[in-house]
This record gives structure tokens, sequence and C-alpha cells, in this order.
């Protein structure tokens, strides 16, 4: 495994241009999600994940490009490496 970052298996909304989504795992430097649509790899994504702190809700706003897709029924699901984000409250 050549992860640079932990991940955190987590169930989190995703925000998409194209409709919403959940995460199934998520690290700082990509996320996979399952959504609807077509992705394709190599695209720019940009993506906003809704996290819950003790400080209230949060909005890990990001933008990188799709890894993979992986067609399962009418979900697919999305990997994506994170090239900027940012933390905003929601």
């Amino acid at each position: 495994e050549g992860r640079r970052d932990r991940r955190v298996d987590t169930p989190a909304l995703v925000y998409l241009e194209k409709g919403r989504g959940v995460t199934r795992d998520m690290s700082a430097s990509g996320a996979f999600f399952w959504t609807s649509g077509t992705y394709t790899p190599g695209e720019p994504i940009s993506f906003a994940i809704e996290l819950k702190t003790a400080g209230g809700k949060m909005m890990w706003k990001c933008k990188g490009d799709v890894v993979r897709a992986e067609p399962l029924g009418h979900m697919v699901g999305v990997a994506a490496r994170i090239i900027e984000s940012k933390m905003e409250s929601a």
C-alpha cells in the first residue's frame, strides 16, 4: 500500500457539482466516495465533505482529480486525489 496519509473510514456527506454522495474513507490527500453520475479518471473534480466537529459542522472544500471510478449498479465509487483544500464553517 503506497498511501502517504492515514485513511479514516467514516461516512460523511459529500457535495458535488453533479449531486451528493457519501464517503467510504478519506485522508488528507484523497477521498473515496459513493455517488451517482459519470466520472472519468484524470478529470478535475471539486467537492465538499461535511465534517462534524466538537465546535460544530465544518465543510472541507476540495479540488483535485479523479484517480478511478468504480461503477456498481446505479452508483459509482470515485477515488479522488486532493490537490487543494480549505476548511470553512458550515
